[in-house]
């Protein structure tokens, strides 16, 4: 039975490491002068340049043989075909099927889930059509001018990250915006801005019975209410549902026909590719939300068919098990330089830190060994003049991620350059330092890991593989790791207990008396 630290390479890697202890990332360069070549990779339109880590050709080719030993290749098939690799929830995880094409089919316990993803994106599509064609009109006839998804976690992180990072394929012909926080600031300063006659909601939540989401939710319905002559049906025109419970839906007053279909073998932070992506649709149009989706696949494809030694997430996830595992690092900053891509950290902490933030494996064994990072991270050119000090003087190894995209926008030709040559330069500084400096205090000492992420632009299809990059990536380490990259019962733990404080059955229970005294001093 697998068992990544008792694993042969895992041991081998230990010695790499110790053996390697005093090495500096400069020198591989001097004693390699095609170290770039051999150690940069691309795949459809993303090239990662991983040189600039401390990583040699024979811990390279151990953390090869990690994969090998771990049966990833095995793993990543299971996935993809259906088997239940989500095994404390029993069920599959495909949200790569979201992404396939559609005159494939995938048979899963006897039924083609194929006709259910096929369906699906034809609701999304005839909705989208109607809603940006302008067909969809409010209960007073007028045009719907304003979207806002009602969600919170997977069902705000991704579509909002991928709205903003599209932003320049929106229409102007619809605003959108997110709400997320149970503190009703978050939605009254949204509302305070829109009419309700050309105002459509999106109530996003696979369970539609998630606290922030449904509180959320009725307080934008009694809105509705208090700022129309309402009628009942006027609900239908004014708020759709994504969701697996559609009794639930109906039962808040949303029509049959505007509940959008969702399935419990989509984990929440990878539903983007589902209906819960309506909103990308309807801001960037469905053709576009279509070359999202297709940009994936073909990072999918990458990840099924190509050779280890040359496949980008996988690449990507064995230098960060290296990272973690033998070399300390227990953070990785993500930095992308195109502003646009300012949310891309926040939806890779959840994706990462949800995905593998475990301390018990596949068989129910607590673990001795370290799993997901911290992730975090902003966009470079604010973060150098901000954390980038902890990054090259700091007493903490934190490698990075730094991302952007080699095309941009012709008249602006000198922002362009100032941004692709600050990001190579602090690449560089992190990795050469400055030890000659006249102070003490001025000494960068270098050595600092990094990859750098290179899209060929800001695109549906870019953004699409980007995306899938990671997911792949964190699926990887998972499997080395030997733990469920897809429950996350951390996060239902609070969920669990958050309810039961709000639940009058469980008023007088009895807490700890720090919670106690906080109660009741809400409760005054």
């Amino acid at each position: 039975m697998y068992s990544f630290s008792h694993s042969k390479s895992y041991l081998k890697l230990k010695q790499l490491a110790l053996n390697s202890e005093r090495d500096r990332i400069a020198d591989y360069f001097k004693s390699d002068s095609e170290r770039f070549i051999n150690m940069s990779a691309k795949a459809n339109n993303i090239l990662i340049d991983y040189s600039k880590n401390k990583i040699t050709e024979p811990v390279l080719k151990e953390l090869l043989l990690l994969a090998d030993e771990s049966e990833l290749q095995k793993k990543i098939s299971l996935m993809y075909s259906g088997d239940h690799v989500n095994c404390t929830e029993d069920r599959p995880a495909l949200h790569t099927a979201l992404r396939r094409e559609l005159s494939e089919s995938l048979s899963v316990a006897g039924q083609d889930v194929m006709h259910d993803v096929s369906k699906a994106l034809a609701h999304v599509e005839a909705f989208c059509d109607q809603v940006r064609g302008g067909a969809w009109l409010g209960y007073n006839g007028n045009r719907i001018k304003n979207i806002v998804n009602i969600g919170i976690g997977g069902s705000d992180l991704g579509p909002s990250m991928v709205c903003q990072a599209l932003c320049e394929y929106q229409t102007s012909e619809l605003d959108v915006y997110f709400v997320s926080n149970v503190d009703a600031l978050d939605l009254n300063q949204v509302l305070v801005r829109l009419k309700p006659e050309e105002t459509m909601f999106i109530v996003s939540s696979k369970s539609f019975a998630t606290q922030e989401t449904m509180l959320n939710a009725h307080s934008a319905k009694q809105w509705f209410v208090d700022n129309t002559a309402y009628k009942e049906s006027y609900i239908a025109k004014h708020f759709v549902a994504v969701t697996t419970n559609i009794t639930a839906a109906q039962d808040f007053g949303i029509a049959l026909e505007n509940i959008f279909e969702f399935w419990d073998w989509v984990g929440g932070r990878y539903s983007l590719w589902s209906s819960t992506g309506l909103p990308i649709a309807l801001s960037i149009g469905f053709s576009a939300f279509s070359e999202l989706l297709a940009g994936a696949r073909s990072m999918d494809e990458h990840f099924l068919n190509t050779p280890f030694s040359k496949n980008l997430p996988v690449l990507l996830a064995l230098i960060g098990v290296w990272h973690i595992n033998f070399q300390g690092s227990n953070a990785h900053a993500v930095i992308p330089y195109n502003q646009c891509l300012n949310q891309l950290p926040a939806f890779l902490q959840q994706l990462d830190m949800e995905s593998n933030g475990k301390s018990v494996d596949v068989e129910g064994r607590h673990i001795d060994y370290d799993t997901a990072p911290i992730v975090w991270g902003q966009t470079g050119a604010n973060g150098q003049h901000a954390f980038f000090q902890l990054l090259h003087q700091g007493s903490q190894n934190v490698p990075v991620d730094f991302i952007a995209s080699i095309k941009h926008n012709i008249h602006t030709a000198s922002h362009n350059k100032a941004l692709l040559t600050n990001m190579f330069s602090q690449a560089q500084a992190l990795m050469l330092g400055c030890n000659d400096a006249e102070y003490s205090y001025k000494v960068c000492l270098g050595n600092k890991s990094s990859n750098m992420i290179l899209l060929d632009d800001i695109s549906p299809t870019s953004i699409g593989s980007l995306i899938a990059l990671y997911e792949h990536k964190v699926f990887t380490q998972g499997v080395i790791w030997n733990i469920n990259s897809f429950d996350q019962w951390g996060v239902e733990l609070g969920k669990a207990l958050a309810l039961r404080m709000n639940s009058a059955e469980f008023e007088h229970v009895e807490h700890d008396a720090s919670t106690q005294a906080l109660l009741d001093l809400i409760n005054m």
